[in-house]
């Protein structure tokens, strides 16, 4: 295997702060890399000094003769040209559009782009796709990307993972998205306090080994180890197709977390939800909104119950943020009713937020809502709140003015949680959190008795953080998705055209795609589709159920027998709905729906 880059006891420290100190590693033709740790801890710093772009201060960096590096940056500076010859340089149209490789990167981050808009009426999102589309086209030894899934929603997500599978190129991506790292990753390194630690697999393997390691050595920092102990059983019992990545030693898996308590009590948060919030939370009733392009939501009636957690799913410019909008009661619908409950107490994060008095300290800032807070069955002071979304020690009396983007957001998402509230809408809530930060913030919404809503690009956030998932599919409904997040990519690539010719490219040009043999035949579609149709209506019934349920435990908080009752017939509407999910996922994959 050829060695393509280097580091020799390399170091590098900017003032006090020592990013690197006497690193050594190296990669080689074919690795993938992935990079964590926490914000400022010299992440970005160590991939530009690997890539060339930054000198350290001692030590060597030695490239293989002619190495091809393709860096992608946080933030990089665009000329005066249109998008076409920004990502595709001085390829003739025949060239690119006969391609199916470039198709697809066109395809992939920029669908229905006009290639002739200039590249400075772009958003900053906008010119971050241009800019991963354009390394993409190119031909690399050795691609280094630095955050590469920010502005990418969880199709475009997903698509980068399966196009980075199916490249030769040696690979090395920070990120904070742990599905991705998953996805794309067979190497793990860990950059924090001047070093760089390694490790073999993907981010559940890193886990693995990372708390192995501090359990072997009786690490000092045991709350960590907990909290990694925690997400490790449930990447052991999350969804089936988790199971089969990655391929780490499952006996070893099994004693670390054998006497692990489930990552959260669905029935107990439930009971103590109906307790505090009643039997409506917010019921919407024929609910429509149109926008003058298209409508987002087409007479939507749907129910937040107690305790429900939800993971709202869809394309940009579905309606997802408008429809939190409106559960919160910041927009009217245009036509259509939205009932409160009369015990609610909400808390929206919005991707707009409010900007805090600058002079004002973090620790002001979490104590002016409330000193002390109880979460599940622990307590916290606001300092050791501020502590767990990474404002430590002196960072927790820096002028807020003082503060990056991403802590001033941090800090927003903890005044809200601090106040309490009984219903969390959260929109895209994990932008500039470290992984870190977020397996805190996983930890505290565990034990946290509510009902959530929750629009996320972060997959694995997502499906740690909700127990099912909803789609605006964009035809204005809201789809049940029993599979969900995998089955919400399924739908949206079954209704994709077959064949879709590049931005400005003409029809001759783009490959024509063989129709497809249909796998079963009219008659065994036919009667899938109607044991799905069976399966709902039971599940419709199941919910039901469940909702009355809900609102007996409540009512019988205090007679330990018949709530007893109660939750033995909860647990096996549970189990039951959990086999009917099951045959509704095989039937949905024998049509290919």
């Amino acid at each position: 295997m050829t060695n393509l880059v280097n580091l020799q006891d390399v170091s590098l420290a900017y003032g006090p702060l020592v990013l690197l100190d006497k690193v050594s590693l190296g990669v080689d033709e074919g690795e993938r890399i992935g990079v964590v740790g926490r914000n400022g801890g010299g992440k970005s710093t160590m991939i530009s000094v690997l890539s060339g772009f930054t000198t350290p201060d001692s030590g060597r960096v030695v490239h293989n003769r002619g190495l091809r590096v393709g860096f992608l940056h946080q933030r990089d500076d665009f000329p005066d040209s249109t998008v076409g010859e920004f990502v595709l340089g001085d390829r003739a149209e025949h060239e690119w559009a006969g391609d199916p490789r470039i198709r697809d990167i066109l395809k992939g981050l920029l669908g229905g782009w006009d290639l002739d808009l200039p590249m400075s009426g772009l958003s900053g999102g906008e010119r971050r796709r241009s800019g991963l589309a354009r390394l993409l086209v190119g031909d690399h030894d050795l691609i280094v990307l630095d955050e590469p899934t920010n502005h990418l929603d969880i199709e475009g997500i997903a698509w980068l993972a399966q196009h980075l599978r199916g490249r030769p190129e040696a690979l090395v991506v920070v990120t904070h998205d742990r599905w991705f790292l998953d996805a794309v990753t067979n190497r793990t390194w860990e950059v924090g306090r001047g070093a760089v630690e390694r490790y073999e697999g993907g981010y559940a393997a890193y886990v693995l080994a990372k708390a192995e390691r501090d359990r072997q050595a009786a690490a000092e920092e045991d709350r960590r180890q907990n909290l990694m102990r925690k997400e490790l059983a449930w990447l052991r019992r999350g969804a089936p197709a988790r199971t089969s990545k990655p391929k780490f030693r499952i006996e070893a898996a099994n004693q670390l977390i054998a006497n692990e308590p489930p990552p959260r009590d669905s029935v107990e948060l439930v009971r103590f939800a109906s307790s505090r919030l009643g039997k409506t939370v917010i019921d919407l009733k024929k609910v429509s909104v149109a926008i003058p392009e298209r409508t987002l939501l087409d007479e939507l009636t749907w129910q937040l119950g107690p305790g429900d957690r939800v993971g709202l799913v869809g394309v940009n410019g579905a309606g997802k943020s408008t429809l939190l909008k409106i559960l919160a009661e910041e927009r009217e619908p245009d036509s259509g009713t939205v009932r409160t409950g009369r015990t609610v107490k909400l808390a929206h994060l919005s991707q707009n937020i409010a900007e805090l008095d600058p002079a004002m300290r973090p620790l002001q800032a979490v104590m002016d809502v409330r000193e002390h807070i109880t979460i599940g069955k622990r307590d916290y002071t606001a300092s050791q709140m501020l502590e767990k979304f990474g404002f430590r020690g002196d960072r927790q009396w820096t002028p807020i003015g003082d503060l990056s983007g991403g802590e001033r957001r941090r800090l927003q998402l903890l005044r809200l949680l601090m106040d309490e509230p009984n219903v969390l809408l959260l929109d895209e809530p994990t932008n500039d959190l470290d992984i870190e930060t977020l397996t805190e913030l996983e930890d505290l919404l565990d034990g946290w008795p509510g009902s959530l809503v929750l629009v996320s690009h972060d997959r694995y956030f997502l499906e740690r953080i909700t127990d099912r998932v909803l789609a605006l599919m964009g035809d204005g409904s809201l789809a049940f998705l029993p599979g969900g997040v995998e089955e919400y990519l399924d739908r949206r690539a079954a209704t994709a055209d077959e064949v879709t010719v590049p931005l400005g490219a003409s029809e001759t040009a783009a490959a024509q795609a063989p129709a497809e043999q249909p796998a079963v035949s009219q008659a065994e579609r036919r009667a899938a589709q109607k044991e799905m149709q069976r399966v709902e209506r039971r599940m419709d019934k199941i919910a039901k159920r469940e909702a009355q349920l809900h609102e007996q435990m409540a009512a019988a908080a205090e007679d330990y027998t018949k709530l007893a009752e109660l939750d033995a017939e909860a647990k096996t509407l549970t189990a039951e709905k959990d086999e009917l999910e099951m045959v509704w996922l095989e039937q949905a994959e024998l049509i290919g729906d």
